[in-house]
């Protein structure tokens, strides 16, 4: 590669990491082209990117962006997963597609708005249920707090009622 096919190369990938909140380095060893273009086509269809880099490359990109030094994992194969800004949803794709492929690609280290995240909080975030399920659980807790609410209340107003109707009976027999 000549010199200012790096050069474009660093700046373009440069941008890449600034403008993505969400970065996870790779290690794709193991996988064939197939595998690899059957990840990079689930990944699209969730609107992620996917990017095999050079590390010498990587490291000067890295250079003067405001991010954790991620030097020590830049040995090796190295891919990048790429999200603008959920570190659910790729955590997932790179969950779901490990499990059916001997456990490929690996995570090195992901960096999640500018923060160094291990391998195992990027396992974490994968086993976070779907955003509908917490909504629903969130609505859920939300209806039953106000069915106890209005059930409280009802209950207070009978017990009002009933008063009132032993004082009116109290009144008349005496």
């Amino acid at each position: 590669m000549r010199l200012e096919e790096k050069q474009r190369v660093t700046r373009e990938l440069s941008q890449q990491l600034e403008e993505h909140g969400t970065i996870y380095l790779t290690d794709f060893t193991g996988l064939n082209v197939k595998a690899i273009t059957e990840f990079r086509a689930q990944l699209r269809e969730r609107g992620l990117q996917y990017r095999v880099v050079k590390n010498t490359l990587m490291k000067r990109a890295l250079e003067d962006l405001d991010l954790p030094d991620l030097s020590p994992h830049l040995e090796g194969p190295t891919a990048l997963v790429l999200s603008e800004s959920d570190p659910v949803e790729p955590a997932k794709v790179l969950k779901e597609f490990a499990g059916a492929h001997d456990d490929r690609p690996v995570v090195k280290v992901g960096v999640i708005n500018k923060v160094e995240a291990t391998r195992e909080d990027v396992g974490r975030l994968a086993d976070i249920p779907p955003r509908e399920v917490l909504l629903g659980g969130i609505a859920g807790g939300l209806t039953a707090s106000v069915g106890g609410i209005a059930g409280a209340l009802g209950a207070l107003i009978r017990d009002i009622a009933d008063m009132i109707e032993q004082v009116a009976n109290k009144n008349q027999t005496a």
